[in-house]
């Protein structure tokens, strides 16, 4: 190939690198943001909800939109897109500001993303086309699996901003390269027509999951509002396969899903992609709030995940035309309900306990993952087969949309119970205690403030006590009160004063140290008590997965046996 080619590839690597990243590079800043701008985790998984669903409704319309006006300079506004969301994001001062930067950003993911793909793979004949897809496909899998370990270690040497801000001088490079190197004037265009309807049915589905699933706890599952919703959900989704049968140039082909291999790729890739981000997202939460790591040493705790997809997706491929992919899938699953259960019995604040889980979660996902493209392929060509990649990919992101829906839901709600669970057993302990009556309001007040600080459990609550500030305040009162008591106080000399002064001063400090004491100990007490009900929140979502693990594991019994597959 010509340097001119390489560039370009080069361009769209960036390209899709930045799309890929932003969808797993947020997760371990979350705890950082949270605090930055004093928003609960519910609110602002909307930030990583609205950039899933624009990217799973839009990315097949903005295609089609690309092939119509032309793919270069549809891939320009892509990127002056994905800029200013970028831009708007790392400036945001309220989670309202940074849900709509991600929404901006998420539109120019949207068109960046096929647009990279088909101009990549234009650029090159066909004997090139092989290695192109294979770069193009290392650098997607690249950036979403180590899209933790870079957030982790931007936000902690230079704030969780920047996880957004470090997209620009990237994009600048690629504007740059691409206003050099693509033809922009008389680029080569194609027919399509956009399925308007099925854009609009598939958004008012996703849209209407989403709230459900986010806010069904605080609403109550049997509110109207939250049976509206799912109701809206089914009519929308028929609507949508209505719509889709009857267009002619449909966004989701239902031909595919004759296919039985190709149904089993789709819904397995749900699956997996829900059983992939539910740890991806909750587990550098555990590890930032519960374990008070940095974002950083989060980041690398949760690598091995990364790290076994990296290494296991090539080796699901090469192993699916030895093993086949039914027995390939169902090692898979097996990895990952394995991981599920040694997550649901575990403490996973031991460390070297949980890494085995993430070990075989990141190993079962990623021999899954690998042939998923090829086994999707099925026996289409033409038209199916480039529907059945951009079909997988939207399937993909909503399963991303479904894990953060899901698990960020539950996790709000097992928090908050947690947190009245340990401010309940606080008061209890506080009150056995031989304290004053003063003292025990003061302690329940900082220890109900502390368990509140977004389920932290720092060691705030040890530190709790009578300060020498309020010890002084104390002296200085009783011995007011003493000498108001005394007859002929201004006959008494300095020194006799001096000496009352110096007897009482004796008498509070011992009390108040054998008061610290007393709130030092029981302060242990709550804190350990506090993080094990945490502990038990964050756990609480794998153990209720464990079972649907186990029942998607069934989805291997739509791939083919060896025999058959191999024919």
């Amino acid at each position: 190939m010509r340097i001119k080619q390489k560039l370009i590839i080069f361009s769209m690597m960036i390209g899709i690198f930045l799309c890929m990243l932003d969808t797993t590079v947020m997760n371990i800043a979350l705890p950082a943001i949270q605090s930055g701008l004093n928003v609960n985790l519910g609110t602002l998984s909307w930030a990583l909800n609205i950039y899933t669903i624009t990217f799973a409704v839009f990315t097949i319309p903005f295609g089609r939109i690309a092939d119509i006006i032309g793919r270069n300079k549809t891939y320009l506004v892509g990127l002056v897109l994905f800029a200013l969301g970028s831009l708007l994001s790392g400036s945001a001062n309220s989670a309202e500001f940074l849900i709509i930067g991600r929404g901006i950003q998420s539109l120019g993911a949207a068109i960046i993303f096929p647009a990279s793909m088909t101009i990549g793979i234009s650029t090159t004949d066909v004997k090139h086309r092989t290695g192109v897809l294979a770069a193009l496909g290392v650098t997607q899998g690249f950036a979403s699996a180590f899209g933790p370990t870079i957030g982790g270690i931007v936000t902690q040497y230079l704030g969780w901003r920047y996880v957004f801000l470090i997209n620009l001088p990237l994009i600048l490079i690629v504007l740059i390269l691409c206003c050099g190197l693509l033809p922009l004037k008389n680029e080569h265009r194609f027919k399509a027509r956009i399925d308007l309807w099925g854009m609009l049915f598939s958004m008012s589905t996703l849209l209407a999951l989403t709230l459900a699933l986010v806010k069904g706890n605080d609403w109550g599952w049997s509110s109207r509002l939250i049976i509206g919703l799912f109701t809206t959900v089914i009519v929308s989704l028929a609507c949508f396969i209505v719509a889709e049968h009857v267009t002619k140039d449909p966004m989701v082909p239902l031909g595919l899903f004759k296919s039985r291999q190709f149904t089993g790729a789709s819904l397995v890739t749900i699956l997996t992609e829900i059983f992939l981000v539910a740890v991806l997202v909750i587990m550098p939460s555990f590890f930032t709030n519960i374990l008070n790591k940095s974002e950083l040493t989060a980041a690398f705790m949760i690598t091995p995940t990364s790290f076994m997809i990296f290494i296991f997706s090539p080796i699901g491929g090469i192993l699916n035309d030895k093993i086949g992919p039914r027995l390939l899938v169902s090692v898979g699953f097996l990895q990952i309900i394995a991981g599920y259960m040694i997550l649901s019995i575990v403490n996973p604040a031991h460390y070297g306990q949980t890494i085995i889980s993430l070990l075989l979660i990141g190993g079962g996902f990623g021999i899954i993952a690998g042939p998923l493209v090829v086994l999707g392929a099925s026996n289409f060509t033409g038209k199916l087969l480039s529907a059945s990649q951009s079909v997988l990919d939207v399937f993909r992101q909503i399963g991303t949309l479904l894990a953060v829906a899901i698990f960020v839901s539950a996790l709000t709600a097992n928090l908050a119970t947690a947190r009245h669970q340990s401010i309940i057993q606080a008061n209890t302990r506080i009150e056995t205690t031989q304290l004053s009556a003063k003292a025990k309001t003061d302690v329940a007040i900082n220890v109900r403030k502390a368990i509140s600080d977004n389920g932290k459990t720092t060691d705030s609550t040890s530190k709790q006590g009578i300060t020498p500030a309020k010890t002084n305040q104390l002296i200085q009162a009783n011995y007011q009160k003493t000498i108001a008591k005394m007859p002929n106080t201004k006959l008494m000399l300095q020194k006799q004063k001096a000496l009352i002064h110096a007897k009482i001063s004796k008498l509070v400090k011992r009390e108040v140290a054998e008061q610290n004491t007393q709130i030092k100990a029981v302060a242990k007490v709550i804190r350990s008590d506090t993080k094990q009900h945490m502990t038990d929140a964050f756990t609480k979502g794998y153990k209720m997965a464990l079972p649907f693990t186990m029942i998607a594991a069934l989805s291997v019994f739509l791939f083919e046996r060896k025999r058959d597959y191999l024919k």
